[in-house]
């Protein structure tokens, strides 16, 4: 991994601009760049390096997929410690995994004996193909997947200011 390099004024105001209202028109790089005083081009450089360094992990436009006719459900595991790297690269293999987490001992949630350290959530297509990541990840880790289907909808707009 790259080594990160401190961020300036200008990348500050490019991860606070960037996480909402994305301008939907032909050049929107340009429109952004043009708020920002600076040129399509080096708003693009910055991206991508903001990217490579991991200092963003995504950036990219939030769906929600089941008004296009997809599903998505919220998955954890029981990952013993030492089995955790291995699982890990298992779950992050799959391209239907949007995000995952790690919650550490006594956060988390517990069912069927057990504390759940490693959720994650699967979106697809179909309903219909759930099922079958879900068995594909199980088999892959030899470890079960537990399921957490959605039974009410809320709306959490998280925006993280990284101003000086």
């Amino acid at each position: 991994m790259p080594e990160r390099t401190n961020l300036d004024g200008i990348d500050r105001a490019i991860v606070d601009r960037l996480q909402g209202g994305f301008p939907i028109c032909e050049r929107p790089y340009a429109a952004v760049a043009e708020t920002l005083g600076i040129g399509e081009t080096e708003l693009l450089e910055r991206l991508q390096r903001l990217l490579d360094e991991r200092v963003l992990t995504r950036f990219g436009p939030m769906f929600q997929v089941e008004r296009m006719g997809g599903a998505f459900v919220l998955a954890a595991m029981r990952v013993p410690a030492a089995d955790w790297s291995r699982v890990l690269a298992i779950v992050n293999g799959f391209p239907e995994v949007a995000h995952n987490y790690r919650r550490e001992s006594g956060c988390g949630r517990t069912y069927d004996g057990g504390e759940f350290n490693l959720w994650f959530v699967l979106a697809t297509e179909t309903a219909e193909a759930i099922d079958p990541v879900v068995s594909r990840i199980e088999a892959a880790s030899g470890l079960a997947v537990y399921r957490f289907p959605k039974l009410r909808e809320y709306f959490v707009e998280m925006k993280l200011a990284v101003r000086a």
